[in-house]
């Protein structure tokens, strides 16, 4: 009898590990690449370049949010931006195709370092850094590094300022050593892409989520088990990782220019964009009134007039 249960264990087991691999496969085989691979201290780094020729246009750098990927910034702001910048869009080091530098979660430092090390390899030294949601941290993690790197940093619906809420308990289980062990690998065999476009119903709230956009963008990479962990464990260590970072930015004295949603309920404006503006000499605020989380997307006009403003205040024209 015990006999007979391993061999119906390991037959689910396996069955499950197959769904698993099958799903991963497919979602990328659904949703390959969009650039190219660099190698940036031995880790593999997806960039994709749009726009204008290297040496003819300002540099300008898009850095995703969280589980995201280039395809979040390919979707409508990059080519609302293609005629006038040279663009380099990364997947963050642990998502899209991008490798994860420490398996206990890449800290929005190491991800600025390495991406501000594969963009001057690329010949951009002195870029526009633009930052949406978690990659606002990444985007100021940049400026505070590298000053003389950064012509200027947008920071659209940004995370600047540590908070007082709790890390909610979907993050708390699956950055746990058992969560990501036991739970993730369940997620990605089972979990629908349905579940997905729910959840970005609620990212974009007030405004819908744009025709085209879930298809565009690839819920289902979303999935996978690394990036699921990956997401997980940057999540996790980011309140920390802000904390450290918020007393350096009354050093930062490029532009900065901020877009941020007053209806956003993920990232609030008081909580991060009004503090920024505080605490810096530089920043200047645009706020949308009734916009949530995504403005790059619903309000692409604003967000590309905000890059306009921070390459004029930088000289960059």
């Amino acid at each position: 009898m015990g006999a007979l249960a391993l061999l119906i264990a390991a037959i689910g087991l396996g069955g499950l590990s197959w769904r698993i691999t099958a799903r991963e496969s497919q979602a990328e085989a659904d949703f390959p690449p969009e650039g190219r691979m660099m190698q940036v201290e031995g880790h593999q780094i997806h960039v994709v370049e749009r726009g204008q020729a290297a040496g003819t246009a300002p540099d300008l750098v898009l850095i995703h949010g969280s589980n995201g990927s280039t395809r979040d910034m390919t979707f409508r702001l990059a080519p609302a931006l293609a005629d006038r910048y040279r663009i380099l869009i990364f997947d963050r080091p642990g998502l899209g195709y991008s490798d994860a530098a420490d398996p206990k979660g890449t800290s929005i430092q190491t991800q600025a370092r390495l991406l501000q090390a594969a963009t001057a390899e690329l010949g951009a030294h002195r870029p526009i850094v633009l930052g949406q949601s978690y990659g606002g941290a990444v985007a100021l993690a940049w400026a505070v590094a590298y000053p003389d790197q950064t012509a200027a940093v947008v920071s659209v619906s940004g995370v600047s300022h540590p908070w007082d809420s709790d890390l909610p308990l979907f993050y708390q289980v699956t950055a746990s050593p058992l969560g990501a062990a036991l739970l993730v690998p369940l997620l990605t065999a089972f979990v629908p892409a349905s579940y997905v476009e729910t959840s970005l119903e609620e990212v974009f709230a007030p405004q819908p989520v744009p025709e085209g956009y879930g298809a565009h963008f690839g819920l289902t990479m979303s999935l996978r088990r690394a990036s699921l962990r990956a997401n997980a464990r940057q999540r996790a260590n980011l309140l920390a990782e802000v904390e450290r970072l918020a007393p350096l930015y009354p050093n930062l004295a490029m532009p900065i220019e901020i877009v941020h949603g007053a209806a956003d309920t993920t990232v609030g404006i008081s909580i991060h964009a009004e503090r920024l503006v505080a605490d810096t000499s530089t920043a200047q605020l645009t706020r949308l009134d009734n916009a949530g989380h995504m403005p790059h997307q619903t309000h692409t006009e604003a967000v590309v007039a905000a890059i306009d403003r921070a390459a004029a205040r930088a000289n960059l024209r």
